[in-house]
């Protein structure tokens, strides 16, 4: 089952980057050649109109295939014209048609309006993950009462919000989400929800606390017992907890603070981003906390028992990685492509489509390879 949920939310985040490029180019007129999600071998095709709509077998990717966009397309064009023409005036005919298809090339149009279809995809993405997110809060989203919206929180539980590995929490199999519903020490019992009051109940505890917590709609129970050197002075069983509640707010009010969320969320996975090619750029960084298509579908798992609300939001952020990864200026991204028209304003000509595409080809290659080896960590982890 999360299998196939993270392969649906994975199509649908390609759908959407996708659609972006798709529906930009279509309202600047520009021929839209395929429209493709997955990578081939294909699946199932339909030619609607000009374009070939297909679904093919590799789900971790997508792409639309605008005419004239990697330069190719161009050079056939121009071939064909000069062949055409001679044609045409051996038969008397004219060369209408020809311009026309010129006119609809992705090189044919401004470079403010090429720029504009790079970035759709992107924007995409963000769009998606604010209407994800706008959802949330109208559905309700887990919120804690110290945080931004501590005067709408309703419901309020005491939950684990981190656990800490080789600790009694982390052996216990507790995790990120689940609710605390008692702590029992001999006779001593705690079922508030206060974060503070239940750690210095378990600091205080003597030998081994009866759990009982709620993992999604499921109630279990763990017999933890506080250990010392985790937290300085006082005996802890490793995780961090907070009172989480439910934030739901009215249509209009949940599209606004989606709209906040979202930019919070694309600021702060910017941020991090770039601290992170830092890092690897002085050598500083660690794979530790980057994860493949296999990390990721456990993380949809994880979310998945949580509930939905918590799908949601995972898969909102997912959204908003891809689409700042995708504004990166690496070869074969659409920020490699922007950097590529950026460059051809300064210099005032094209640059040559045969080396664009070596570099775009390059860079894909060395992506799927990255890709690759992320997956490989992913799966050494799981034994």
């Amino acid at each position: 089952m999360t299998t196939i949920l993270f392969l649906i939310i994975l199509s649908a985040l390609v759908f959407v980057h996708e659609l972006g490029h798709f529906l930009s180019a279509k309202k600047s007129g520009i021929r839209v050649d395929e429209f493709a999600i997955g990578f081939p071998p294909t699946l199932l095709k339909k030619k609607v109109g000009e374009t070939t709509y297909a679904l093919n077998l590799i789900p971790f990717g997508g792409y639309v295939k605008i005419h004239g966009e990697n330069g190719e397309d161009t050079e056939k064009t121009q071939t064909d014209a000069g062949t055409e023409a001679i044609q045409n005036a051996e038969h008397g005919g004219d060369t209408e048609r020809l311009s026309v298809d010129d006119d609809r090339r992705f090189t044919s149009k401004s470079r403010w309006i090429q720029a504009l279809v790079l970035v759709s995809g992107v924007l995409g993405n963000i769009i998606f993950a604010w209407l994800l997110i706008s959802i949330g809060f109208l559905s309700g989203v887990p919120s804690s009462v110290d945080g931004r919206y501590a005067n709408d929180v309703s419901n309020p539980k005491l939950t684990i919000t981190s656990t800490l590995a080789d600790t009694p929490a982390g052996k216990a199999g507790l995790a990120s989400g689940d609710v605390i519903l008692s702590l029992a020490n001999g006779e001593r019992v705690y079922r508030g929800t206060d974060a503070d009051e239940a750690s210095v109940f378990i600091g205080e505890s003597q030998g081994e606390i009866q759990l009982e917590y709620i993992r999604g709609k499921v109630t279990k129970t763990s017999a933890i017992t506080p250990i010392e050197g985790i937290v300085e002075g006082k005996p802890a069983i490793g995780v961090s907890l907070d009172t989480i509640g439910v934030v739901r707010f009215g249509i209009f009010r949940a599209m606004y603070e989606g709209v906040l969320t979202t930019w919070d969320l694309f600021r702060e996975v910017t941020v991090g981003l770039l601290g992170f090619i830092g890092q690897a750029v002085t050598g500083q960084a660690s794979l530790e906390s980057v994860s493949g298509p296999v990390g990721i579908a456990g993380l949809v798992g994880e979310a998945r028992v949580l509930g939905w609300v918590y799908l949601l939001s995972f898969t909102a952020f997912i959204s908003i990685n891809l689409a700042v990864i995708n504004l990166l200026p690496i070869p074969a991204l659409d920020g490699g492509r922007l950097l590529f028209l950026a460059i051809e304003g300064i210099i005032r000509r094209p640059i040559p489509a045969k080396f664009t595409r070596i570099v775009n080809s390059t860079g894909f290659i060395l992506l799927l390879l990255f890709m690759a080896f992320i997956t490989y960590r992913d799966i050494v982890k799981l034994f």
